[in-house]
């Protein structure tokens, strides 16, 4: 019995009963083509489930009575798309379902503009609130999903160690209601990183513990339409991610544009907004820095007008050929609402954040904060405090910048050799690239980003177009994360991608 065509329950049909394949439909010359597409319906609608083992080659061409060359290509072709994965002498193993691409928007009618694709599609034209809970539903071989960390890197031995420490010393009392500000531990610890990291002066009394970034921007948009501001500028490009809390918020969203020195601090009063949304380290998806003069351009802004900046200290700690650029928030702390997480540096999972915000702002956000949620969970946060105080963070940090920046040129390799034509932004920092085309490059040939990550999840590579982070017309372009990959993965992704785009 061939030990290699059985599935996971049973034993799998092999030769010529394998899905009921019939050769003699297969047209002359293009057999190998044929049998991938019959597989890879099959895995498509179920019928080859994940995990599922092919017939060996030889036995499957024997059957068909064709070439074993013919029955090795259709495997090979699977395998580089990535649906297939040979495991020895398990046999060739179903790994991923392809994503048919008419559901996802990739096919279309020429005469279509690209803003016209399905409202419905996963890359339709405009993406609803739920888009990123669909794409993280959706199962890949090479996920480079913007903004995921490196998850196995989570440091769980040290998680528990602090973990036991701090249960052993916690009083019963200690297990009650907490601050709503959050643990006084955690906004110390936290006062001492940002002063370390970020040069930043802060007392532990003006920190608030949140739960990300997120419910930053939403608790500082309930605050600030009760003082009458309904509208928060933002960068364009800038992140789908907060204009889409930020609208849950009520908030009306005026772009301001970035260009190569970040936020163009002349559009930014045009817009006649009160208050400005920046991603100013590493912005959010360019990746630009923003330079010294709009630094000073945005303080005058500041003063001139009374106006809030609120800064999303996003991916400032992963830097990789410069140390750090400082805090907009250590140059001007009374016009200022700081904020920033450990979802990146640890998980998302923990939910734990810091907003530093302004005198004039402090006591509605702790009251918003209050009746929100009445505070974070009280254990992680001295488990945090824990790791932030013994060093434990830091190293973190240190291991995670040295595995991200190889990571980092492993893609960057990959787009130069699979990809001709990209142009790579935001390399220096953070855990994504931003890549453009001219609309002339061989793999656009007139598609729109949309399309081309339509295409590339339908081969099995999961990204985000840069349609989706920006309001204005601009050139085709894709948002790729690099943290949550191995480098051999990478490479391989990298030239999935490629193939990807390619296809016609």
């Amino acid at each position: 019995m061939d030990r290699a065509n059985e599935g996971p329950v049973g034993r799998a049909k092999t030769g010529s009963d394998f899905l009921q394949l019939r050769i003699e439909e297969a047209p002359p010359g293009g057999r190998a083509d044929w049998l991938s597409r019959e597989i890879r319906a099959a895995i498509a609608d179920g019928r080859l489930p994940l995990g599922s083992k092919l017939p060996a080659s030889r036995v499957l061409a024997a059957e068909l009575r064709v070439s074993r060359g013919v029955v090795t290509e259709a495997y090979q072709c699977l395998t580089e798309d990535g649906h297939v994965a040979g495991r020895g002498r398990a046999g060739t193993v179903v790994v991923a379902a392809p994503v048919p691409v008419p559901e996802s928007g990739a096919v279309r009618d020429p005469a279509r503009p690209c803003g016209a694709l399905p409202e419905g599609a996963l890359f339709g034209a405009a993406p609803g609130t739920d888009v990123f809970d669909s794409l993280r539903a959706v199962e890949a071989p090479f996920d480079f999903t913007p903004g995921v960390p490196d998850l196995a890197a989570f440091p769980r031995a040290a998680w528990l160690r602090a973990e036991r420490a701090v249960l052993a010393g916690l009083s019963a009392s200690d297990l009650g209601y907490g601050d709503p500000r959050g643990a006084p531990a955690l906004r110390a610890a936290v006062a001492h990183w940002l002063a370390r990291n970020r040069g930043i002066a802060a007392d532990p009394a003006d920190i608030l513990i949140v739960a990300g970034v997120s419910q930053a921007l939403i608790l500082l948009a309930h605050v600030l339409r009760a003082r009458g501001i309904g509208e928060l500028a933002v960068e364009e490009p800038g992140s789908l991610g907060a204009r889409h809390h930020l609208r849950y918020g009520g908030m009306a969203m005026p772009a301001v544009p970035v260009d190569g020195e970040g936020v163009r601090v002349d559009a930014l009063r045009a817009s006649g907004a009160r208050a400005v949304l920046l991603t100013p380290a590493h912005q959010f998806p360019t990746g630009v820095v923003l330079s010294g003069e709009r630094r000073r351009e945005l303080m005058a802004w500041a003063r001139e007008s009374g106006g809030l900046i609120v800064e999303d200290d996003y991916d400032a700690e992963h830097r990789y050929d410069r140390p750090p650029v400082p805090a907009v928030r250590a140059m001007l702390p009374e016009a200022v609402a700081y904020t920033g997480s450990v979802s990146k540096l640890l998980a998302p999972a923990l939910r734990i954040g810091w907003l530093l915000p302004p005198p004039a702002y402090r006591e509605a956000l702790v009251a918003a904060k209050r009746f929100t949620d009445l505070g974070n969970g009280v254990l992680p946060q001295l488990v945090l405090a824990r790791l932030m105080e013994s060093g434990e963070l830091e190293r973190q940090l240190r291991m995670l910048r040295r595995r991200h920046q190889r990571r980092r040129d492993t893609m960057i390799e990959g787009i130069g050799r699979h990809l001709p034509g990209a142009v790579v932004h935001g390399a220096a920092a953070g855990v994504h690239l931003m890549i453009t085309f001219p609309p002339d490059a061989p793999l656009v040939r007139g598609r729109c980003d949309l399309e081309l990550a339509s295409l590339a999840l339908a081969h099995g590579v999961k990204v985000q177009p840069l349609a989706w982070h920006r309001r204005h017309p601009g050139p085709p372009g894709l948002v790729l994360g690099y943290a949550a990959s191995g480098r051999d993965r990478i490479a391989e992704g990298m030239a999935a991608l490629g193939r990807a785009l390619r296809a016609r």
